[in-house]
This record gives C-alpha cells, structure tokens and sequence, in this order.
C-alpha cells in the first residue's frame, strides 16, 4: 500500500480560513480541531467572540462563577451547529500533576474528550459547577456551538483551497487576545494575511 493512502488526520490542529473562504460562519475564523478521523471532523472556532461574558452565562444557568481571572473572558460562537450547547475546551484535568497512578487517569468530569496533543473538551456541566466553586481547569474556552464536517468534507474543502493547517497552539486558544489570534495562528506557517491570496492557498 503507498504510504499516501493513509488517512489524514488533523487533530489538535488548526484550520485557518484563507480570504476566499465564502461561508460567512467561517470567514477569517481559527479553528481548533478535537478529533478527526474519516468518519468526519469536529471543531471549535477559537477567535469568533459573542457578546455574553463567562460571568454572564453562568448567571443564565444560575450559577456563580467564583474565579475572578476569567468573569470578562467572553464566551465564544463555536461553529454553527447546535448553538444553545455550551462546549468547554481546558487544560487537561484528568492526572494531578506528577501522578502516574492508573487509578487516577479518569477524567473528573462527565462527558470529557481528551484530545491528543493534551487538550480536553468537556460538555457536561460539572465543568462549570467547579468553576463555579474557583476550582476547575487553569485555562478555559467556553463556546456556544460546533463545527463540524461529514465524511470526506474537510478533505474537499481542504483540496479546494479553503483552509491552511497547522499544528494548534495552546497559547494562542487561551492566552492571545482574541483580535491576534488569526493573525497568530498565520504566523506559526510563517504567513501574514496580506500575503494570501483570494485564489489559492499555496502556504
């Protein structure tokens, strides 16, 4: 079998939309991608802020958010699939630091996925119920919806020049300011955006 006809995977990548991109949901959009296999993708836009605070979403779903570093962090637009679920992107929680102990390695909240590369995304509540309390992950994303793509899709519209890939960075999900972070994504290719072109995506 040729080594080309392994299947692609981009997990804990990033999709970076290139300036021809016409679905306005993905236009100039960083995407963080959780799994992706050949069954399809699935995804997190990274830099596409709402206009609802983490403070505030907590107080829609009557809870407290008891961690002052994150009450202005705004919740983010995730893709546009099922936007009235909350999805929460974190540092990994599932070992304590220095542990190697099996016992341990579950993750503490329901509904995690762990994703290769040290990224987890959790979608059940208790992740906000302990940030809530000032526990829970040091970093967090919360989004509002989903991207994602069917079988073969990411493929067509990478090979239709849609989007550049990238290894993610985990600094730039949660520590760069929203307004750089396509711009700093461009720039781990070694691309500004003035340098793409509409037509093709040639990185």
């Amino acid at each position: 079998m040729p080594a080309t006809s392994a299947p692609m995977n981009l997990t804990h990548h990033f999709l970076i939309a290139m300036p021809g991109m016409e679905d306005a949901s993905f236009a100039r959009t960083v995407v963080y991608l959780c799994e992706h296999s050949e069954r399809g993708a699935l995804g997190l836009i990274i830099n596409k802020p709402t206009d609802i605070s983490l403070e505030g979403l907590f107080e829609k779903v009557d809870l407290t958010l008891g961690r002052a570093d994150l009450t202005r962090q705004p919740v983010f637009l995730g893709g546009p699939v099922q936007t009235e679920r909350g999805f929460v992107l974190h540092d990994p929680m599932s070992s304590p630091s220095g542990s190697d102990d099996d016992a341990e390695d579950e993750p503490p909240y329901a509904s995690t996925m762990r994703i290769p590369g040290g990224l987890e995304m959790t979608t059940s509540k208790d992740v906000l119920e302990a940030l809530s309390h000032g526990a829970g992950p040091r970093r967090v994303l919360v989004t509002l919806g989903y991207s994602a793509w069917g079988e073969g899709q990411l493929e067509s519209e990478l090979a239709e020049n849609s989007w550049l890939t990238v290894d993610a960075n985990a600094e730039i999900i949660f520590d760069t300011p929203v307004e750089e972070r396509y711009e700093r994504a461009l720039g781990l290719l070694g691309l500004q955006s003035w340098m793409l072109s509409r037509d093709a995506g040639h990185a």
